[in-house]
């Protein structure tokens, strides 16, 4: 019966150290491993053999990419303007046993570090490039902290900016900035519209004034050489072309009495070649 018993007892504790020194890591995740209260080892995926009552399991870190939430806050740019900028950031932890006795939470300090950079890197730059500039943000962020955090044996695989607004109260100035702009270009536009418009109506008037010149310079040659063609023909004793420039006037008087409003009445001599001679003293 006692040797029953002790073959029990002796079962039980196999049992007992086979349960508590066989630990099966999953894929994914490596547990850290304490011998008397102190690192002791890491253990891999797979199995693993550890000893009963003086090694313990202290912590289970996941080896799997982890993404952290950077939480939005507001960044004051170098040029005094107000922007709303939240972040995502995806590590991955290589040393688990960094990760747990390097910092309290690293999820905390790595959140609060981006944060705290992000504030820095944007601080440095105005409202305009800040927004315009996501690359070159992410970029100076992944080297602000990638040497801090691999100290605590963790990766930064990549920090993406998420959103980078103004604040409410910057997107109104914005607008009212915007609808001023417009405004002005509209006015520059009209103006500018109605300066060639004032050049078009100048060059028109000046060009038809030359021409108005160019004629009355014309009709003046015209009629210089018309007198003198007449007076050299009543010299020459030619009354035919005085005839005929006294009848052109005579028919272009007529016409202008009849389009007239008023009561005047002109009378032209019926006989031209008597009236003529009669003018120039000739019988």
């Amino acid at each position: 019966m006692d040797a029953l018993i002790t073959a029990a007892a002796i079962v039980a504790v196999a049992l007992i150290v086979i349960t508590r020194g066989v630990r099966i890591v999953p894929q994914g995740r490596k547990d850290v491993v304490q011998r008397l209260g102190r690192y002791h080892q890491t253990l891999t995926p797979g199995l693993n053999l550890i000893i009963p009552f003086f090694d313990t399991v202290a912590y289970k870190v996941t080896t799997k990419d982890i993404v952290l939430d950077i939480p939005s806050q507001d960044v004051i740019t170098q040029d005094n303007a107000v922007i709303i900028a939240n972040a995502v950031a995806y590590i991955n932890i290589v040393s688990p046993e960094k990760s747990v006795y390097g910092v309290e939470d690293y999820i905390i300090a790595i959140q609060n570090l981006i944060q705290t950079s992000l504030r820095s890197i944007i601080g440095e730059m105005a409202l305009d490039s800040a927004l315009s500039s996501r690359d070159q943000i992410k970029t100076r962020l992944k080297d602000s902290i990638s040497d801090d955090i691999a100290d605590w044996g963790i990766i930064l695989k990549t920090v993406e900016i998420q959103d980078i607004n103004p604040s409410t109260t910057m997107q109104q100035a914005m607008e009212e900035q915007a609808a001023a702009e417009r405004q002005r270009r509209a006015a520059v536009t009209k103006a500018e519209g109605e300066k060639q418009a004032a050049i078009l109506e100048a060059d028109g008037r000046l060009e038809a004034s030359r021409r108005d010149a160019e004629a009355k310079i014309v009709l003046a040659d015209a009629s210089a050489r018309a007198i003198q063609v007449v007076t050299e023909s009543v010299a020459g004793g030619d009354e035919l072309p005085v005839m005929y420039l006294l009848g052109e006037k005579y028919i272009e008087s007529i016409g202008d009495l009849s389009r007239s409003d008023n009561s005047k009445t002109v009378v032209y001599p019926a006989d031209l070649a008597n009236a003529f001679k009669g003018m120039f003293g000739r019988q």
